[in-house]
């Protein structure tokens, strides 16, 4: 008993010294990983802080341009927080007040949802029918049925009833619009 008492104690010390070397030999490696561990999560929960103050500050500034609207000052605290809000801003404004020069300034916006509104909005308030059937024939535009429709009311005004047609046999049987599509063809006389 007392020699398993023994061998159990030296193998403890031998782990124990065993232990002791490795600390020794790769203490400034273990120190290193720890403390970049640490330093990635403090600046991880620093930048979802930072982000998070960002974002509320934004909407605080959105929620008082809905109050006043024609403050630049909160436009350009808007636009240096979040450009792509101030993008959603400007849009809903110039929806607002059909103002076809802030959907111009909105055609190069860095929000591609916001650039495809603009531009479909642009061509639609100006009636212009070389930019409709542009923005229709772009691969992802959102409202490409419609500009196909605006784009054949626009012919049908001009008494060119053939190339609305034409237009309109673009829009697709599944698309919502359909509908509109053959009324204007059946009933937009030829």
């Amino acid at each position: 008993m007392v020699k398993e008492e023994l061998n159990s104690e030296e193998k403890f010390f031998e782990t124990a010294v065993i232990t002791e070397r490795f600390v020794k030999k790769y203490k400034k490696a273990m120190i290193a990983g720890v403390t970049a561990i640490v330093v990635i999560v403090v600046a991880n929960v620093s930048y979802d802080i930072n982000k998070q103050n960002t974002m509320e500050a934004a909407n605080a500034a959105l929620v008082e341009l809905q109050s006043d609207p024609s403050n630049a000052a909160l436009v350009a605290r808007l636009e240096s927080l979040s450009p792509a809000l101030r993008d959603a801003w400007t849009y809903s404004q110039a929806v607002a007040n059909r103002d076809v020069e802030s959907f111009k300034k909105l055609k190069d916006s860095k929000a591609p949802l916001i650039e495809d509104l603009a531009a479909y909005n642009l061509a639609s308030e100006s009636k212009d029918l070389a930019a409709l059937d542009a923005y229709a024939l772009k691969q992802d535009a959102i409202y490409k049925d419609l500009a196909q429709v605006q784009a054949a009311v626009l012919l049908m005004n001009a008494s060119k009833i053939k190339e609305a047609h034409e237009k309109l046999s673009h829009i697709g049987i599944g698309s919502p619009l359909s509908q509109v599509a053959n009324a204007l063809m059946h009933y937009g006389v030829e």
